[in-house]
This record gives structure tokens, sequence and C-alpha cells, in this order.
């Protein structure tokens, strides 16, 4: 009770700037779960259908029909074609023979199961075609047209199957709790590593966020990142990574909290708008944490004297072209050199999880296992 009172406190910057003249009831207060109140991980899995949301096909639904609807079509002239050109060994009821309006009715009562029997085969090849031609396409135009049906009703059932199935499987995956304008750049910047889109997990209470996530193919989950169901539902005991990316510094706190707590090894990173909370952050268990309110402020001012610089620093964080800063593993001929002898551009040398710089006299040579910080060309200049 007594962390919930220290990030009330003005001083910490973790709630909005209050007066002092206010009294503790107008003061904003942490939420606790209501006593008996349902929490997720109580629920089976069928009934999470609506919390997460598994990716899905990105075919509209009336794409679909229009798609279902000419393959019957398909069927149906198929069918119609066969009966047509084989109309001599059929019967009409009317003994005038068949006619192409005749076959059209002849394929659609077929197909459609409805057999009047005013026209029917009565040669042997009429028959073998009806048996082997007919009744296949028959089959295969009621399941195109029931499947939309079929499809719409199962959408449920097959949602909570992928679902169960996801809950089992998902290992190793990166979950990012809030998805505004951090979230978005974070997860662009996960992809551009090679991550799969169903390797990433958001959670948020916007469903209009939630949609855009959907939409690129991630995993969602509705709900409140500082509540500790909503992050198991989302998978966080087994992740690798954790961004939180809150939009308020107090928030950030707790579900970093919640996360180490569910998650121990996993690397969590967060973002704070304020720099006297990182050590709060850091308090929390994040094991990296960015201050974007100052990390812009500093582009900004750089920007007055020297925009190139910041047009750099701009090229260097964004991985999708350009140049880009990345990690590797030294290689077998590299051991033992300078890191400033090689190819690469090397910034820094990473060892036993430290990272030196390139100028300090740990870096001079480089050894077994270490990692190097180094700048990538993600494009070429012409295509800048």
């Amino acid at each position: 009770m007594g962390a919930a009172t220290h990030l009330a406190t003005p001083t910490v910057s973790l709630a909005p700037v209050t007066s002092p003249d206010e009294t503790e009831s107008q003061r904003p207060r942490l939420r606790r779960p209501r006593l008996g109140a349902e929490r997720l991980t109580d629920r089976p899995d069928h009934s999470l259908v609506g919390v997460i949301r598994m990716p899905e096909s990105r075919v509209s639904p009336i794409t679909s029909i229009v798609r279902r609807i000419i393959g019957a079509l398909l069927a149906l002239f198929l069918a119609v074609m066969i009966v047509y050109l084989d109309r001599d060994g059929y019967r009409d009821a009317n003994g005038d023979g068949l006619s192409f309006l005749d076959s059209v009715y002849y394929a659609t009562v077929s197909l459609s199961t409805t057999g009047y029997g005013d026209i029917t085969p009565v040669s042997p090849t009429a028959r073998l075609v009806n048996v082997l031609v007919i009744t296949p396409l028959r089959i295969l135009f009621l399941i195109v047209l029931v499947g939309t049906t079929l499809a719409v009703l199962t959408e449920r059932s097959r949602q909570a199957f992928k679902l169960q199935r996801w809950r089992h499987k998902v290992r190793d995956h990166v979950v990012v709790v809030g998805y505004g304008t951090k979230g978005r750049s974070a997860v662009r910047s996960v992809l551009s590593d090679g991550v799969e889109p169903e390797q990433i997990v958001v959670v948020d209470t916007d469903h209009a966020m939630l949609e855009a996530a959907s939409a690129l193919g991630l995993v969602t989950v509705h709900g409140s990142g500082t509540r500790s169901d909503v992050l198991r539902v989302a998978g966080v005991p087994r992740a690798r990574a954790i961004v939180v990316a809150a939009n308020r510094d107090d928030s950030a706190v707790l579900v970093t909290l919640t996360a180490r707590e569910l998650n121990p090894k996993a690397q969590i990173v967060a973002a704070v708008r304020e720099a006297e909370n990182v050590h709060l952050l850091r308090q929390s268990g994040a094991n990296q944490v960015v201050v974007s309110s100052e990390t812009a402020g500093r582009l900004l001012g750089m920007a007055t004297h020297t925009p190139t610089v910041v047009d750099m620093v701009e090229d260097l964080i964004t991985p999708e072209s350009g140049l880009a800063i990345a990690e590797r593993d030294v290689e077998q001929g590299e051991i033992g050199g300078s890191p400033r002898h090689l190819p690469d551009i090397v910034l820094g040398v990473v060892r036993a999880g430290k990272l030196f710089r390139v100028d300090h006299p740990e870096a001079d040579a480089i050894e077994v296992g270490d990692r190097l910080l180094y700048v990538k060309k993600v494009t070429p200049p012409h295509e800048d």
C-alpha cells in the first residue's frame, strides 16, 4: 500500500499535477480489482474470443462471397454444357427435344437437388455422365453455396480453436503494451528485424488501435496492461521481450512491475515521459528505459543548428531504409583483432552483456563470445 501512496505524490511526476489544497478524495488513486471479479485467466479459452483476436485472412467477406458465387456459376455452366452437348441422350416430357434453355433448366434443378423429373437421361451415356460428372458437380455446387453460411456460423468456433492452439504453443514472442505512437513504432522496428507478425502480441484498451494492429496480422488482447490476468492471457510468462509503451508514467511502472513478477527473465523495455521516473522503472524491473520527451527535446535542439545531424540520427534509428544500427556475433577470423580495423563501422563491443564503446580500452581486441554493435547498410544510397 505504501508503493501506491508513493506513486500518487507529485514529487515523482507519476500522476497529473495536483494542487496542495486538493482533498485526498480528489487525488487520483490506483484502482484495485473488485473482490469476486472474474479474472480472464479463470475463463475457458472459448470465452476469450473477443478478448484475444487472432490474425485473420485479409480477404473481405464480400470478396469471399463473390468468389463462391463465381465458383457456383462455373459449376452450373459446366453442367449446362455437358447436358447440351449430350442432349440427344435426354428425354423431355414434351417430346420436342432439348434446347439450350432446357439444358440450363435441367442443370439448375439437378444441381439444386430439386429434380422435377420432366427431363430425364435415357441413354446409357447420359446416365453415366450424370453419375460421374453431374453428381460431383451437384455436391460442389452445394458446398460452395452452403459453405458461405457455414463460414459465418463457424467463425467463432474457428477463432476459439486457433486461440486455444496459439495459447498452448506460443513461446519466445514479443508483447507490446500500448499501441499508440510509441507502440506502433516499436512494432515496425520488431517486424523489420524479421519477427513474424503472429509472434507479436499487442495489449491495449482502444478497439481502434487493436483493429489497426490486427490488420497487420498481429495477435491482439483487449484489456489493461496493469492487470496481471490480462498479461497472463497475452502470454507474458513465456515472452522473450516486453515493450511497455504506456501513455502515462505511473501506468508504465505498474505494467513493468506486473510483467517482471510474471516473467523474471524477459527483456523489458519501457518508455517514460519524465527523466526523474527512470529510476522507478529500473527498480520495477525494466532492463532498458527510454525517456521519450528528453530524446525528442534533444533532437529538436540539435535541429536548430545542425539539422543534418538530426537527419543522420533519424536515418540510423529507422530500420526500414538507409543505414541502421545493428548487432551481430563476431566471426572466427575477427577474434583477436581490433574492431576499428573491420570493414564494418563498429560503434561498440558487447561483452558479457556489457557495452563498451569502440574507443574503450576493453574494446581494443575482440574476444570469443563478443557481439559487435555496428552500422548496417539497409538500402543502397540511390534507393533512399
